[in-house]
């Protein structure tokens, strides 16, 4: 609810045309309805794997632009207006949008997520939470990868990225604003499974392997 109520503000804004489409992935919560009386359009996809669903919203939408939400982020009410003043640039490819995490619980593991964050400026790694493409260029990678079942978000960009150097784009990592996703699993998960399934080694070896990723998908910390 928090994320379509920050998404439905950020369409109000600005008078290029807009819509909305939610991927439902077989949820339980009454997803299908709530994102309806949002006046979004609703596609299913029985799946699991997050670089499908992505996909499958991709090829349900109409627009020259896609924009990625995940379900338990809030945006700012300019983002989508922003979005469309980088994309003017017909140079630019796509991008990404900086993400901050919500109050944690446990106050002292607010310092992990922050040290990803320094990492991701190392490795160029920009999280799904926020990312948005041209069409045309989404189709031309094919869009997510969907043998992979986490960091699918960090290979699409790194994709983009190449394309853009080999053909004279650029890409927008939008800084000065932030969405903010959810802190749920850093607080709910030990602290010794949040090291081992987010460190980047272990995410490099079996990010392909469905059976590991229990917790994304069939254990998901709600």
């Amino acid at each position: 609810m928090p994320t379509l109520e920050t998404i439905a503000v950020a369409l109000r804004r600005g008078e290029t045309e807009k819509e909305l489409i939610i991927v439902d992935n077989k949820s339980t919560d009454g997803t299908a309805d709530i994102a309806t009386r949002f006046g979004a359009s609703v596609v299913t996809e029985s799946v699991r794997n997050i670089g499908r669903v992505r996909n499958t919203g991709a090829k349900a939408a109409s627009g020259d632009v896609l924009i990625f939400i995940d379900a338990d982020t809030r945006v700012p009410a300019e983002l989508i207006d922003r979005i469309g003043i980088v994309m003017q640039d017909d140079r630019c490819f796509g991008g990404a949008v900086s993400v901050d995490y919500g109050p944690f619980e446990r106050r002292w593991m607010r310092h992990y997520p922050a040290l990803w964050k320094f990492w991701g400026r190392v490795f160029n790694m920009k999280q799904g939470a926020a990312q948005f493409c041209r069409r045309e260029i989404f189709a031309e990678l094919g869009g997510y990868d969907e043998s992979i079942f986490l960091g699918e978000d960090v290979a699409f960009y790194w994709s983009l990225t190449k394309l853009a150097r080999q053909k004279g784009g650029r890409l927008d990592f939008i800084e000065n604003m932030s969405v903010i996703t959810s802190s749920r699993r850093f607080d709910k998960m030990s602290l010794w499974r949040t090291a081992v399934l987010t460190h980047p080694i272990f995410i490099g070896l079996f990010y392909k392997r469905a059976s590991v990723w229990k917790d994304w998908y069939d254990n998901a910390v709600r």
